[in-house]
Formats: C-alpha cells, structure tokens, sequence
C-alpha cells in the first residue's frame, strides 16, 4: 500500500511541477509536446454547474414499505415531504438568449433550478422544456457576458477521435477529462430512444448534462450515462449526439413541444427461430406484424411480414432499432427503407407522418397510477399507451411503471388510446398492466 501511495504522489508533484511552468513552451528535448490546455481554456467558461432542489413525499413511518404493510395488514404509512437536492451540468450553446442544454433527468421535477458559470456567479435558471425520451433539457437564464460553445457536427464524429469531457462530476466543480470516441450508434442503454456516442473520456455522476468536446472546440455530445457495477466511471459512457440535442431544442423554442415522426406500423424482432418459419435468409432485422392503414408505411407500400434492415443507411438489427431511428425523426421527413420481401430486398420511400400525444395525468384515470403521465399513439406503430413520466416515491413508482414504459393491454384487453385505459379502469380496480420495456414484456399489477 506504501509503494502505491509513494506512486501517486511522485505523479502528484510531477503533475505541479509540470502545472508551476504551464506558461512556458514544454519540450521533451527539442520536441514540443501538445497540450489540451487552449482547447480546455476556450471550452471550459460555456459549461455550467447545475444545482437542483425538489420536494419529493417520503414515508414517515418506519412501517413505510409497502410490501410489508399488506403482509401484516397495516394501514397506509402517513407521508410527509422532504426537500432533496441534486447536482448537474450544462453547455450554454446560446449566449445571446441564455440558452443551456443539458439533460432531462438533471432538472425533472425541480422546484429550483440555480446555475453556476465558470466564474463562480450563480444564477437562477428557468426550464423550457425537456424531452424524456432523449433525456434533453433546454434551460434559460438573463445574464449578459455569457460564453456559448458552437455546436459541432456530430455526424462527423468517427470511432478513435480524441474528445474531452468537461462537467461537475460529484459536485466537484468544473472537471476536465480526456480520451476517444469508443463507438457509435449505441442503443440498449436505457428505455429511450437512444444512439449515443460511447466514450472512454471520464464521465462520474454530476457530469450529466456536460459537454463531449471535439479538437476544435466544439460540442458533439451532451453527456448522459454511464454503465457502472460501483456507480464510478469504468470508461464507458455515453453522450447524446448534438444532432439530437439541437433538434430536440429547437422544437421546444419552435413549437414549445418535441413531434416525432410516425411510420404506422407494429414490429417485432425476428430472430432464427422467426426467420426459420418464415423462410428468411437472414436472422436480424425488424418484422413487420402490422401496418397501418392510410399510414406512412401503408402508402409507401409496406406489408405485413416485410423485413425492414436498413432506414437511411443505418442497418436494423431488431424492432428497437427501428423504434429508435423512426422516434428521432420529424413528421414530415422522407426516409429511405430496406426491407426484404419473399427473398427479395427492395427500396422504398416513406413520408413519416405525427404521433399524436394526447396527454392525462393518471391520478385520473385510476389511484395505482398516480404520479405517473400517459401520452397515447406515441410509440413506433401508433399502438398502446406510453408512460411519458413517473415521479419518484409515486403510487405508480411504487407499482414498478417507469418512464418510457408502453402499456399494450390492460386486463386482457388491447388498448390503443386513453380513452380505452379510462375505459377499463372504470370497470376495475386492480388492473393487471402488459407493458413493453425495451425488447421484453412484463405483467404489473396495480391495485
């Protein structure tokens, strides 16, 4: 253990000895050797802190769990509320306006939200928006004097460029780290639409929201996740491309809300299994089980047990994929399909239509759901109910629906809009939920 400490602070004082003469050209012989530092002092004053405070209920009996109140038939715990804080990061990209990015999930349900610049100003800051879906938040603050970062091109980006990763990981204060481009197009992380830049750049919790910085100074990505068995970064994380994030953006400054295209059609994964039975030579891509009428698919000449593989370029491996690339789409936006039929692969051209998101709140509809909101024909087909939020601690919470879930049927019964789910709950009072999240089914009963 001495060795290891003897080690680290022999690099300590290399690192200050190095820090004491950062003015001064550094030169291994007659060899220059670069430093971030110009990238990092450029970047560095356009990303913010982020503090969170929130009300949230919490259980003031040591009796609270709900599990063990029903087994002893206890009656419900009384509920209080506490005051919690959190901490974040953004990327003004907006000086002028006061714009910042960040994500959905560093400001969702905040009561307060305080931004602190480079300099140390804090500064209150107003929500305009967010996008669950993308984990993307757009904030607004009146100052003058404020440093944006031009946003980069993303679709430039390519595996083994070097990026810095700058944010407030731990509530540390303004971090830099560097490293590259690990993968692109990853998708599966969570239970949104997804196609994160992976990165070996450490991102720590507080770093969400931050900037993914390119060479010249740009932001390709808004840091959002990392996979973790400690809950530290392992050098796997992940960004939200900035062709996502500005689109996400000015759809909220365009029309206070995100619109998503809409193909029309329901799909499943086929496996080997599927493609044995149908007689398909290949074993990745997403089936179509439904397509529906006067939709964008229908009149772009889909059929039910097409196979789609590639929308745009990008190859489709399983129902989630095509879930993903159609959701980060506009209405209105003409894309490119692959898809084989009888053995044949042919091209088509689809118009993509809107999901329409006729919104409730679930203390409405039925006491198991509260906390939780629903928005219908939200989801790649245009079929079932998609929970759009779910508050922490909530009835709904509690039950084991999440953000980002899609109700396909309610005691047996399929269900395409609110009005059906309304419909239902008024005739029970357990409901027995068949949710998809992700690319597996589950049954949650809600009482």
């Amino acid at each position: 253990m001495k060795s290891k400490i003897r080690i680290v602070a022999a690099g300590l004082a290399l690192f200050f000895a190095v820090s004491a003469h950062a003015a001064l050209p550094l030169q291994v012989g007659d060899q220059a050797v670069p430093s971030l530092a110009p990238l990092v002092e450029s970047a560095s004053p356009a990303v913010v802190n982020i503090q969170v405070s929130q009300t949230v209920d919490s259980p003031n009996s040591p009796f609270a769990d709900e599990a063990f109140r029903r087994w002893f038939g206890l009656p419900d715990a009384p509920r209080g509320s506490r005051q919690v804080s959190s901490a974040g990061s953004g990327v003004i990209v907006d000086a002028e306006n006061g714009y910042i990015l960040t994500n959905h999930h560093v400001v969702d349900g905040a009561d307060e939200i305080q931004i602190s610049l480079f300099n140390g100003d804090l500064l209150d800051a107003e929500l305009i928006g967010s996008d669950a879906a993308t984990d993307i938040a757009v904030l607004k603050v009146d100052a003058n004097g404020l440093t944006e970062m031009p946003i980069g091109d993303s679709e430039g980006v390519r595996v083994g460029d070097f990026v810095i990763a700058i944010g407030n990981p731990f509530g540390l204060g303004h971090t830099v780290t560097s490293g590259i481009v690990s993968a692109l197009g990853r998708t599966g992380i969570g239970d949104g639409l997804e196609d994160f830049i992976q990165t070996d750049a450490s991102i720590n919790p507080g770093n969400s929201g931050g900037a993914l910085v390119n060479m010249r100074g740009e932001l390709v990505g808004i840091n959002s996740a990392i996979i973790s068995r400690t809950g530290g970064n392992v050098g796997i994380g992940f960004a939200v491309p900035t062709e996502i994030a500005s689109s996400i953006m000015n759809q909220i400054l365009d029309h206070g809300e995100v619109r998503r295209g809409l193909l029309g059609v329901t799909i499943s994964s086929l496996d080997e299994a599927a493609a044995e039975a149908l007689g398909a030579e290949i074993d990745r891509g997403a089936l179509i089980t439904e397509v529906v009428p006067e939709s964008a698919a229908d009149k772009a000449g889909l059929q039910v047990e097409d196979i789609i593989i590639e929308v745009n370029g990008r190859r489709i491996a399983n129902n989630r994929e095509l879930i993903n690339v159609i959701g980060l789409r506009s209405p209105g936006e003409t894309v490119s399909i692959r898809y084989i039929r009888g053995g044949e692969t042919l091209v088509t051209r689809a118009e993509l239509g809107e999901r329409v998101a006729a919104a409730s709140s679930g203390e409405n509809i039925h006491p198991g759901l509260a906390g939780a909101d629903f928005a219908s024909n939200t989801t790649t087909s245009g079929n079932g109910i998609e929970v759009t939020s779910v508050e922490g601690a909530s009835a709904a919470a509690q039950r084991g629906l999440r953000s980002g879930d899609v109700i396909i049927a309610v005691n047996r019964r399929a269900v395409r809009s609110i009005a059906e789910l309304i419909e239902i709950a008024s005739e029970y009072e357990i409901l027995f939920l068949l949710v998809q999240r992700g690319d597996r089914q589950l049954m949650l009963q809600i009482r």
